[in-house]
């Protein structure tokens, strides 16, 4: 491996940071765990900005600790492959103490972030760490399992929101955390599928069949199903605080309609652009879902 002699600026520092953090990932998830807050409080005037901005800054830390862990433990393996072997550990631009520092100083201060809001986030904040560096990224080279138990920390921030709002897990709680569980399946097995030659230079096999088959789209299918189905939950009024309005409900149903279509659609073609469009379709759908949310509790 080539010595990096470039000499550190605030702008290397500043791209490695964002990238051992996986910085878009992590802001897309602070963005779920707002809108998780948002459900949660009882109404605009009881927004604390302290607790947002904690919880913010918080879920990044949290996203970020888990990301820069993982870029740890699969350096090697992140150096085989196109999409990763420019990261700063997996380069050799940070060493491998520094991302461990770096993960753990993050650690340490998203979970007291999330500690001060209250200690059930924290709890939360923590079993996700858990979970995505010491079982869901050791398992990725075992088996295609590994996004079943990944789907799992990577639904907790959608939940973490109201639980920051509430300091309460519920039936509330739990509909959030189902439907971003749901919409890990297509997501990921769509991303899985057009980059499954670049996963397989490391030996990651992320598709359920561990193929680009007719199960796999099949499945995908599926789960795109159960997401449309774990969406429209609060339409029926069985998930106490957590509801939705008919048209709201409508509008969701559409946007579950379309990622299904995109779904279908990769199991005729079966091709990468396919996926690429099923994974963009996911990507839209998930942010929509929270908008209308949102705007749903806070228009009625």
């Amino acid at each position: 491996m080539n010595t990096i002699t470039t000499p550190l600026s605030i702008k290397s520092i500043f791209i490695d940071f964002k990238e051992i953090t996986k910085a878009g990932l992590a802001i897309s998830v602070v963005f779920s765990s707002l809108a998780g807050y948002l459900l949660g409080v009882a109404d605009f005037h009881s927004l604390n900005v302290l607790t947002l901005l904690m919880l913010a800054v918080g879920g990044y830390c949290m996203v970020g600790a888990s990301n820069a862990f993982n870029q740890v433990i699969e350096k090697d393996l992140d150096a085989l492959m196109d999409r990763t072997k420019n990261r700063p550990v997996a380069s050799g631009r940070m060493s491998p103490n520094h991302a461990l520092f770096i993960a753990s100083l993050l650690t340490i201060v998203g979970l007291v972030l999330l500690y001060l809001i209250n200690p059930k986030s924290a709890m939360f904040g923590a079993i996700s760490i858990f979970l995505y560096t010491s079982i869901y990224t050791p398992l990725k080279t075992v088996t295609p399992l590994s996004v079943f138990v990944g789907a799992f920390p990577g639904a907790i921030p959608f939940m973490l929101g109201w639980v920051a709002a509430t300091n309460n897990f519920g039936i509330e709680a739990g509909t959030l955390f189902l439907i971003q569980f749901f919409w890990q399946f297509p997501h990921f097995w769509a991303i899985g599928w057009f980059l499954y030659d670049d996963y397989a230079k490391a030996g990651f096999f992320m598709l359920p069949t561990g193929k680009k088959d007719t199960s796999t789209a099949l499945q995908t299918i599926l789960y795109s199903v159960w997401l449309l189905v774990a969406s429209l939950l609060p339409a029926f009024g069985y998930t106490g605080k957590l509801f939705l309005t008919p048209i709201a409900a409508g509008i969701v149903f559409l946007l579950g309609i379309g990622i299904i279509y995109y779904a279908v659609k990769l199991y005729q073609l079966r091709t990468s652009k396919a996926a690429k469009i099923l994974m963009l379709a996911s990507v839209s759908y998930i942010s929509l879902l929270q908008l209308v949310y949102i705007l749903d509790k806070f228009l009625r």
